[in-house]
């Protein structure tokens, strides 16, 4: 990672096992940076690893990564030249017009974002969105449910990196499509919440592209010493900003040339 390791083993365990705390019992808690005020991002992947080793002893099936703060704008706010990557679990996966419990949420929110199911494994360093779109079987419409755990909506990288990007929840659904039938860089996106449009997008605001957000996240995965394996289901960023969501809330992202992804939220 660019920067270097501030937190001990202990710490750093006793981080995972707070996050996680927070995660599967949706409680909120203060940004980790209140505690560790030199947290770096480094700090926030050796953290966010923590939890999935913790996941995955508990027996959820790693399934797939996700890119986050990948518009500029989001980056500039958060000062950061980088976007932050997540893991995804099985647990996590809610099916397309299913009912999402909120009970089992802190802040929930909605964002649509453009999905990649990956035919080869990618290895960074030196990826490039070329390579991203030979590896890829095919992209589909998603829609992320994140749920920041920190209370007030205080948090800094390092913490949300911690917090594993906020992820939560996701839906895959529409049609799938293979890339060379898209122009990935200018798909529209319409979400409406019960029936009223709340925001649109188009998928340029993804670094430009999409598939170029898929490439940060194998390099940065390189630093981490891991790879992208094949068969992963990849979520490339939010599109649309993320809109708040509660029981009796119907989405609809409606997906340019990709159909479109709907749910309900229930208590």
């Amino acid at each position: 990672m660019s920067n270097n390791l501030t937190l001990s083993r202990e710490d750093i365990v006793r981080l995972g096992e707070r996050v996680e705390g927070a995660q599967t019992r949706a409680y909120a808690i203060p940004k980790l940076t209140d505690e560790y005020p030199d947290m770096t991002i480094a700090d926030g992947y050796a953290v966010q690893s923590e939890l999935r080793r913790r996941f995955i002893a508990k027996g959820h099936k790693l399934v797939g990564w996700k890119a986050g703060l990948t518009s500029k704008a989001k980056m500039q706010q958060m000062g950061v030249s980088v976007p932050s990557i997540g893991f995804l679990t099985d647990r996590m996966a809610r099916p397309e017009n299913s009912a999402i419990t909120t009970s089992d949420l802190v802040h929930p929110r909605v964002e649509c974002e453009v999905a990649f199911v990956m035919k080869e494994t990618l290895q960074g360093p030196g990826c490039t969105a070329a390579d991203v779109l030979a590896a890829t079987d095919y992209v589909l419409p998603a829609v992320e449910i994140i749920d920041s755990r920190f209370s007030g909506f205080k948090f800094d990288l390092a913490s949300v990196i911690a917090d594993n990007g906020s992820s939560a929840r996701f839906v895959g659904g529409g049609r799938a499509r293979y890339v060379e039938d898209l122009d990935l860089r200018t798909l529209g996106v319409v979400m409406e919440k019960n029936g009223e449009i709340v925001t649109l997008g188009a998928s340029a605001a993804v670094l430009g592209h999409p598939a170029e957000a898929i490439a940060m996240l194998v390099n940065i995965l390189a630093e981490l010493g891991e790879n992208l394996p094949a068969g992963s289901f990849v979520m490339s960023g939010g599109i649309t900003e993320a809109i708040p969501v509660k029981p009796g809330d119907s989405i609809v992202a409606r997906f340019q040339e990709l159909g479109s992804v709907s749910m309900r939220f229930v208590e």
